[in-house]
């Protein structure tokens, strides 16, 4: 298992900035998932890690050693690439011994005498690797196919085995799952997440798709514009976002976001509706933060509630969201409402809901999560 630290880590390519000074620690057997939009550096950032760019500024260190100067096959950590990068005139069990045999390719020529009874002895030990390698990803019947005759599914396990077989300190993917269909990736995520369970060695693993982040990570260190704007668990990133941009990336569907201002009370306002109270008021104008979970259908006559008109709903089965239209005519949000409530769900009814109890999030003009107070309850105010 390997420790990693990145420091100060700066990358431009010529003038356009790529990554802006990061600072991450990575600990050893951990789960690291660097997510975010198309764009903000985290392949970057994994390339760099790997040795295959060069940082313009900052230290790499892997297990206590900087090796910024170190060649990508010395720092012993195996990459996986979002094409796979199977040789197509290889079998699969070729592929998987190549990395095997590019590590020893002077043995023979080390031991002349020797070298063929060795060599047929040492060949049997790195089939024998193999096929222990290929048993547990559950591919060991495809060993003699060739990648041209393996699913999206297969393909990536043959790529995983062959970064598996040299038994690599830490292992680093970019978006290896981005080419497989989405039944496929729920089923590779379990796969994945197992897998690090069952190796118990560091996974650094890159993707903008916030769901893998979210069902896989230890941790996960959102990226946007070469910045890692918060690390932490996939709870805290979820339930406690510190800016706003991460609360707008981080969940399906996405948070709704509401202008809203604060009273002299210090009570978060909006639509003549107070829907929490915060610690200060150093900011008028505020954002408010409400996830589709966290919203409820009431009764019209509910003084705390929202009221608005469905202009779309997505039954998922087990869910149904709502798409309501505000009264204001300006903001939709997005309502979760279970079949079992018995909620008019038709296009076009007039609909009113509220946030449930202590869920509400706000943010100040910059962005930033403003701590709130105890919930509001009893002594709310009237607001005109």
């Amino acid at each position: 298992m390997a420790s990693i630290s990145l420091r100060a880590i700066e990358k431009r390519f010529g003038e356009t900035p790529v990554l802006e000074g990061i600072n991450l620690d990575i600990e050893a057997g951990e789960f690291l998932t660097l997510v975010g939009p198309s764009g903000c550096g985290k392949s970057t950032l994994l390339r760099i890690l790997a040795g295959l760019e060069a940082p313009t500024s900052g230290t790499v260190v892997i297990d206590g050693n900087t090796v910024n100067e170190m060649r990508p096959a010395d720092r012993n950590l195996a990459m996986v690439f979002q094409s796979y990068a199977l040789y197509p005139h290889l079998t699969v069990a070729q592929n998987m011994m190549t990395p095997l045999r590019l590590r020893d390719l002077s043995f023979t020529e080390r031991l002349p005498i020797a070298g063929p009874l060795l060599a047929r002895s040492k060949h049997r030990a790195l089939v024998r690797q193999v096929e222990d390698t290929a048993k547990v990803l559950k591919i060991d019947h495809l060993l003699a196919r060739k990648p041209g005759q393996l699913s999206g599914g297969q393909r990536q396990r043959a790529a995983l085995g062959r970064a598996m077989v040299r038994k690599p300190a830490g292992f680093l993917m970019d978006e290896p799952l981005s080419n497989l269909d989405a039944a496929l990736r729920i089923h590779m995520r379990a796969e994945l997440a197992e897998l690090h369970r069952s190796l118990q060695t560091t996974f650094v693993y890159v993707t903008h798709d916030q769901a893998e982040a979210l069902t896989m990570s230890d941790r996960m260190a959102v990226m946007m514009d070469g910045n890692i704007l918060q690390l932490g668990t996939p709870d805290e990133i979820y339930n406690n976002p510190r800016d706003i941009r991460v609360a707008e990336f981080v969940g399906a569907p996405k948070i709704n976001l509401l202008p809203g201002h604060l009273d002299s009370g210090g009570h978060a306002c909006c639509g003549g509706v107070v829907l929490t109270r915060v610690a200060h008021t150093a900011s008028d104008e505020i954002t408010l933060g409400l996830r589709p979970e966290h919203l409820s259908v009431c009764d019209h006559t509910d003084q705390q509630a929202l009221k608005g008109r469905v202009v779309h709903k997505e039954n998922l089965g087990a869910d149904i969201y709502l798409h309501i239209s505000l009264q204001d005519g300006a903001h939709r949000m997005v309502v979760r409402a279970t079949p079992v409530e018995g909620v008019p769900v038709s296009i076009g009814t007039d609909i009113a809901f509220k946030r449930l109890h202590g869920v509400a999030m706000v943010f100040d003009k910059a962005g930033k999560r403003i701590d709130l107070t105890d919930d509001t309850s009893a002594a709310v105010p009237e607001v005109a």
